[in-house]
């Protein structure tokens, strides 16, 4: 479980719209050096260190270290951890009634075919 500092850490990382640019890309291209992340930027090599900085602070990115390039991963967990806190509890009741629904639907849609069917009989 995040604690406030840390929930907030991510949200503030989040809140940037770069990071939320450099955390897609880190997530399609797994293992991305930061020199090439940073030419898919207009800002410079230290700005995208900067904000690189604030995702890892938040645990929103992994980075390894292989000779002379770090590589860069995404790290989903602390956004799961955020939405189960506010949704496990809904998710069951929800999931629920959708079925609820569901089935509702289907029976109605069965007694119409039935009734349809006394019609042409």
């Amino acid at each position: 479980m995040l604690n406030d500092r840390d929930m907030d850490a991510v949200f503030q990382a989040l809140a940037h719209e770069s990071r939320r640019r450099m955390l897609d890309v880190i997530k399609e291209e797994p293992g991305i050096g930061v020199g090439a992340l940073a030419s898919g930027f207009d800002v410079s090599r230290i700005a995208v260190m900067k904000h690189l900085a604030v995702l890892e602070d938040a645990g929103l990115i992994v980075s390894e270290k292989d000779g002379r390039t770090r590589k860069l991963y995404f790290n989903a967990a602390p956004i799961q951890m955020i939405h189960e806190r506010w949704t496990s509890e809904y998710s069951a009741y929800w999931a629920g009634q959708m079925t609820r629904i569901k089935y509702l639907a289907e029976t109605k849609e069965t007694e119409s075919k039935t009734q349809r069917l006394r019609k042409r009989g």
